[in-house]
């Protein structure tokens, strides 16, 4: 990264030349036509590689969510079993609350409603726990979507600029540079 910061440095020294002409300096619009290839192919080439990613962890984040799915439906079934259950177990308080009516019947209703709330109170903390683990789920997917594509991003800028710089044009921008340097040395 650093030899490509320093094969632009010559560009701030261009003379201004006031007016539009043909610039016949060969490495100089060389290196101006370099540098919009180089732009288009990273402006152009990260979108592919970055759907390419997306979609894939995309597919991975969904298949994850799907089967955090299914073991709530599982959860839920569980839970409704045991809704099942208490309902069962209530329908026997109710047979003995009328066996018992003369000698307890307002504590028998008490367990009856504790019954039920205890059970609606387990099924809000499975629905709750169910949409938290989602969110938390979709959050942590977006982040890594972020990662992957700035990464992506980044490493196909630094191939792309690698792969354009080759020794021959390295050599002469350090001549350009040097000679540039030389130049200003003598002005002094």
């Amino acid at each position: 990264m650093k030899s490509v910061t320093h094969s632009f440095v010559f560009l701030a020294h261009w003379p201004s030349a006031g007016s539009f002409g043909l610039n016949t300096d060969i490495l100089a619009t060389n290196l101006i036509n370099l540098t919009v290839v180089v732009g288009v192919l990273i402006f152009f080439g990260k979108g592919v590689c970055a759907s390419c990613i997306l979609k894939d962890l995309l597919d991975n984040r969904k298949q994850r969510i799907l089967s955090t799915i299914r073991n709530s439906e599982e959860l839920r079934r569980g839970t409704i079993e045991q809704l099942e259950k208490a309902r069962i177990r209530l329908q026997k308080v109710e047979l003995e609350a009328d066996e018992y009516r003369t000698n307890g019947y307002s504590e028998i209703e008490r367990e009856k409603a504790n019954l039920i709330n205890a059970t609606s109170i387990s099924l809000e903390q499975l629905e709750k726990s169910k949409n938290e683990t989602l969110y938390f789920e979709k959050q942590r997917a977006m982040n890594q979507v972020r990662q992957r594509v700035f990464q992506q991003a980044v490493q196909g800028a630094l191939g792309t600029l690698n792969s354009c710089l080759n020794t021959e044009l390295h050599f002469r921008t350090i001549r350009a540079n040097i000679g540039i340097l030389g130049s200003m040395e003598w002005k002094r």
